[in-house]
């Protein structure tokens, strides 16, 4: 086997591979006389079958696994020789004109992880913003799951219904004076001012008493989920059976019993956790941003344009799928158009800090251990119909790309819990709004320091890199946000677009792709 390298240009590596015809001929000829045994043949005794039958017979698809086995060996010689660590999986193309017989002539063109000296973790400082749960709020909170349980009892005879109060209802709907599927009911229960029907509803029967009979008039939204109604006019003909009122709510043991609780202390309990749990997780965010704002300030080396682009690819999946949910989808579209060279410049952040993580970790014996792993699975299997669980762990434990993209995450995660252990951390109280604004403001400052864009780039939360690179050459990827921008965005939602950092093209160094697909996701009936 001869290997010439052609190119040596920064990242970009390319390669002539040609593998001797008689080395894929003996391949063959071994493959021939290992079946030839079991190859039954009228007029031949079992095993006696003649090897030149057998390759008649057998010829093309030996020759055509011998081939594929030949490259495949030839790839990893060729990665194992140079001591490469591909980003992506190689571009491997057969020069034309090849035939059976002939030297096997290969082109392989790929891009190789850059070289990164871990950074020094000395004088690494964070500050902990932590917010405390206060008394009043877990108050709030008991009294929420409490009007979420209100009892109702009738209310006096000739009681006008009003906000808060809860009618029972007989109801027809029409367009144009047609009944319309879905529209009617009996014995409906409307809760007034709960918002539960469409605009109009409720506030046209504030004031109805049991008994009454009337017809309201309302207008469907525009996005209403039913096609045939979005946006028409309708008229409700509403006959009011009975008028309650909500029972008082008072918080104490017996309304904690009631939820199989013990006592309110106990409740009141799991809502204090539930609180600081929801606090901790936006403290986390904004430690996390602030590390790789640090991070990302102290690095700026090369790296894949493959992978950059698979991330940026990510990224404006994510965004065209959110700009189409938005009022005026058309104009969303330009939005994030106008700033599309804003979005590569984030891809390729994340990329950069992928990178620097992975390196990170493996400098400072980062692992997932096998039984985390074993886990990652099992939860990940539950996505699946029942029937298709135990597949879907097979073909993760068969396929290394498919287990890597499972385990970026969680070996990110502990990357920067291993540099939170390292940091100078210094705590410090605020209010959750003061929190908030200090992530914002780290969007900003991220923002900021991106290569001068034009415009800043709208906030807009992107897919999540998932891969990670095999064996030895971890690559974590998705999950931290690290550099939105403050322009709003134009939909609705604000998580940040560069969430989180990626390398997710490393998942594939030399591991092929996977050849068998993964089971089905549940359909929603399931």
């Amino acid at each position: 086997m001869q290997i010439v390298e052609t190119t040596n240009e920064g990242l970009k590596r390319a390669y002539t591979v040609t593998i001797p015809a008689a080395d894929i001929a003996a391949r063959v000829e071994g493959e021939v006389k290992k079946i030839a045994p079991q190859i039954k043949m009228p007029g031949f005794r079992p095993g006696k079958v003649p090897a030149n039958l057998v390759r008649k017979m057998h010829g093309p698809q030996l020759h055509q696994e011998a081939l594929q086995t030949s490259i495949r060996e030839a790839m990893d010689k060729l990665v194992a020789d140079n001591k490469l660590r591909p980003a992506m999986q190689p571009a491997v193309s057969m020069g034309e004109g090849y035939d059976e017989g002939k030297d096997a002539e290969l082109t392989v063109e790929l891009e190789v992880l850059p070289q990164i000296e871990a950074p020094s973790l000395d004088g690494l400082k964070l500050e902990k913003l932590t917010v405390p749960v206060t008394d009043a709020e877990v108050a709030e909170a008991v009294e929420r799951i409490g009007q979420g349980q209100k009892s109702f009892t009738d209310a006096k005879k000739g009681a006008k219904a009003k906000d808060g109060d809860q009618i029972i209802i007989d109801f027809l709907g029409k367009v144009d004076g047609v009944a319309f599927e879905g529209g009617a009911a009996e014995d409906t229960p409307l809760e007034l001012g709960a918002g539960r029907f469409i605009p109009g509803f409720e506030e046209q029967l504030v004031g109805v008493k049991a008994g009454d009979e009337t017809t309201i008039t309302v207008t469907f939204p525009e996005d209403y989920p039913a096609e045939n109604l979005k946006g028409k006019e309708a008229t409700f003909d509403i006959t009011v059976k009975a008028v309650k009122v909500a029972g008082e709510f008072e918080a104490n043991d017996e309304f904690a019993k009631m939820l199989g609780l013990e006592s309110l202390e106990q409740l009141q309990g799991l809502l204090r956790g539930q609180l600081e749990q929801e606090t901790a997780g936006l403290t986390r965010t904004q430690m996390k941003r602030a590390l790789l704002d640090q991070l990302a300030a102290g690095h700026d080396f090369a790296v894949p344009p493959s992978m950059v682009e698979a991330e940026f690819e990510q990224i404006w999946t994510q965004l065209q799928q959110e700009a189409q949910n938005e009022e005026n989808p058309e104009e969303a579209l330009k939005e994030i158009e106008a700033e599309k060279d804003d979005y590569r410049k984030i891809a390729e952040r994340r990329v950069r800090l992928g990178l620097l993580l992975s390196e990170i970790g493996q400098a400072n014996g980062v692992q997932v251990s096998a039984q985390e792993m074993e886990m990652l699975i099992r939860q990940a299997a539950q996505q699946y119909r029942e029937q298709d669980r135990q597949r879907f762990v097979e073909y993760v434990r068969s396929e290394p790309l498919a287990a890597a993209q499972l385990r970026a995450p969680l070996y990110e995660d502990k990357v920067v819990d291993f540099l939170f252990d390292k940091a100078e951390v210094t705590e410090r109280e605020v209010t959750k709004e003061e929190l908030q604004a200090a992530i914002e403001a780290e969007e900003g400052a991220a923002a900021e320091a991106k290569p001068a864009p034009k415009k800043a780039a709208p906030k807009k939360k992107a897919a999540a890199a998932k891969d990670e690179a095999p064996a030895e050459e971890a690559a974590p990827a998705a999950e931290a946000a690290e550099e939105a921008p403050k322009k709003k965005a134009p939909a609705k939602k604000k998580a940040a677009a560069d969430e989180a950092p990626a390398a997710e093209a490393a998942a594939e160094e030399v591991a092929p792709a996977p050849k068998k697909k993964a089971p089905a996701k549940k359909k929603a009936e399931d």
